[in-house]
């Protein structure tokens, strides 16, 4: 797979990578000291001391020298407690086997290397590396919106006048679709824009030029002026993965509710407020309500749209006056934030409709490309990267709404956003793809008497995170033979190069103090089956796929009724 690494992923979000057992075996937790030596029971990293001697120039030695380099100087960031350093150097350590011409699992030396590598990687990372137990949520950034509100404070005395001068020059030649009143608040938001805020608002530019056409075409449909479309500059600057203090999220900055009210769905799999082209639309709607509301008064308008059509109501009615401005002469009627927060926006329509006048460089960019695959199952991102040979960061960026890393479980009409030009291949290998290759999802089946508090102890999960991964409550009951999802993190292997398939080649694992101990044994003549031990990283898919069976032909020979494998299993293969 031509992606970043999986681990680093996991790495980057704080997921530790395991496979979680039906029968409910505990995780390991060690709290380790930042600035002590660690301490794994972990097997080192070292090359099979039965190998035979390698020429120096064997490719294969050299890329795993140079990934062993790299996890020893990772060890040696660890015991100085330098954890960023440390992930950075386990990741390279396994960069460099997964980016190889070889791959990471077609030699037998690179896959026995590669296993332990993953393997002591897994240990460091449960008791020092990881920051949580749950299938981890991506990060989100804070949301501009609330350190510009706490920059602005207006009225500022003062405002320069050659500042006055560019804005009622610039009024007069830039035709706007909103009134742009050239008073103290206005001016000296732009003053602001155009010199303590100048970064911010021309990364904000740059970010939003491929997005704008996309916001105009919607706006433009709806009826709605297009000023409007500057509105994230100040709200979120073009960011979907903005996040307020007040759990307001994505480009527009939506709370759940009224997300909701406009048809942007939210659960533990999805979040359409970060989704660029939902949110945009839904914006549209709640504009469009907003006008009607306040009878096309674009300043009450925007009021609204920061505090509520609530508040703005009942300042309307409390002060007995329907303009903006007189409204905020005084601070009884609306919040600091509302009032500060309309010039803002108004600047920035302003700066936004003529970037040049005031300084800044002209962003331009293609617009937002990509094809659209319906998608009504949970499919494994990495997967999707594969079939799209694209890397996982583009897949994401493509669909910021996805909270994991799988599409949505129950969505039937989901449309996943690929590469501009792949959607019909990826449509293709999902069609022909079978059930186990699409995610690595982790399954339980509930027994008799269970409830989900006692199967989160059991499992060692958040009964919260249990309940919304299954879209449930944490007072709902579960039923005998129910199947639900577990929120662990996906396991590791996915991230092999997966379009080169591992020759059966299977190496000896030494265990410190015995014999070396096979993975598989076969078994002898008159017992025409293999048994094959599961080790940390294995799914049905990848072990079938080692002995070129299927999956639903492990299940039935093992008699297993769901897809979770605990590691140290024995599994039988049968010969065919």
């Amino acid at each position: 797979m031509t992606t970043r690494t999986w681990l680093r992923m996991l790495a980057a979000f704080g997921i530790t990578t395991t496979i979680v057992a039906c029968s409910g075996n505990p995780r390991p937790h060690v709290t380790l000291p930042s600035a002590k030596p660690v301490v794994s029971a972990a097997p080192a990293v070292t090359q099979p001391a039965a190998q035979a001697p390698q020429s120096p120039t064997d490719p294969v030695v050299t890329l795993i020298a140079i990934s062993q380099k790299h996890f020893d100087t990772g060890e040696r960031q660890l015991r100085l407690g330098h954890l960023d350093r440390a992930r950075t150097e386990f990741d390279r350590a396994v960069d460099v086997l997964l980016e190889s011409n070889h791959g990471a699992r077609t030699d037998p030396r690179m896959r026995e290397h590669f296993d332990r590598l993953i393997d002591r990687i897994s240990a460091y990372e449960v008791s020092a590396l990881a920051k949580g137990d749950g299938f981890a949520e991506k990060k989100y950034e804070p949301a501009s919106i609330d350190e510009l509100l706490k920059i602005a404070t207006f009225p500022k005395p003062g405002v320069d006048n050659e500042t006055k001068e560019a804005v009622k020059a610039d009024l007069a030649m830039t035709a706007h679709d909103i009134p742009i009143p050239l008073n103290e608040r206005v001016l000296a938001s732009v003053e602001l824009l155009q010199g303590r805020l100048r970064g911010y608002v021309q990364e904000s530019l740059t970010r939003g030029a491929q997005y704008l056409p996309m916001i105009q075409h919607v706006f433009r449909a709806e009826g709605l002026p297009l000023d409007l479309a500057f509105i994230p500059i100040i709200e979120s600057g073009f960011k979907t993965n903005a996040l307020s203090k007040a759990k307001a999220k994505g480009p527009w900055q939506f709370m759940v509710p009224t997300a909701h009210d406009h048809g942007l769905k939210t659960n533990w799999f999805i979040d359409e407020r970060s989704d660029f082209e939902k949110s945009t639309v839904a914006a549209a709607q709640y504009l469009k309500m907003l006008s009607k509301m306040f009878d096309g008064d674009w300043h009450l308008v925007l009021a609204a749209y920061n505090g509520g059509q609530g508040r703005v109501q009942r300042a309307m009615k409390s002060a007995g006056m329907s303009d903006f401005w007189q409204l905020t002469e005084s601070s009884r009627y609306l919040p600091r934030e509302t009032r500060e927060y309309v010039p803002l926006i108004l600047a920035a329509m302003v700066v936004g409709r003529n970037p040049a006048q005031y300084g800044f460089e002209l962003a331009t960019a293609e617009p937002l490309a990509y094809d659209k695959v319906p998608v009504d199952r949970a499919v494994d991102l990495r997967r999707v990267a594969e079939w799209s040979g694209s890397s996982v960061d583009e897949i994401q960026s493509l669909n910021p709404e996805l909270r994991r890393w799988t599409t949505p479980l129950k969505y039937r009409d989901y449309e996943l956003k690929v590469p501009s030009g792949t959607g019909e291949q990826v449509r293709d290998r999902m069609a022909s793809a079978r059930a186990s290759e699409l995610n690595s999802l982790n399954w339980y089946t509930v027994r008799r008497g269970e409830s989900l508090a006692a199967i989160s102890r059991k499992l060692r999960v958040s009964k919260t995170e249990l309940a919304s991964a299954n879209s449930l409550s944490a007072k709902s009951k579960v039923r005998a033979g129910q199947e639900l999802l577990i929120p662990r993190a996906p396991t590791t292997l996915m991230a092999t190069r997966t379009e080169r398939a591992a020759p059966p080649v299977l190496a000896s694992r030494p265990v410190t103090g015995t014999a070396a101990v096979p993975d598989a044994v076969r078994a002898s003549s008159r017992n025409p089956s293999t048994y094959y031990r599961v080790k940390r990283g294995d799914t049905l898919f990848s072990v079938a796929r080692l002995f070129d069976t299927t999956v639903e032909k492990i299940k039935g020979w093992n008699r297993l009724r769901g897809n979770a494998l605990s590691v140290g299993k024995k599994l039988v293969i049968r010969k065919r």
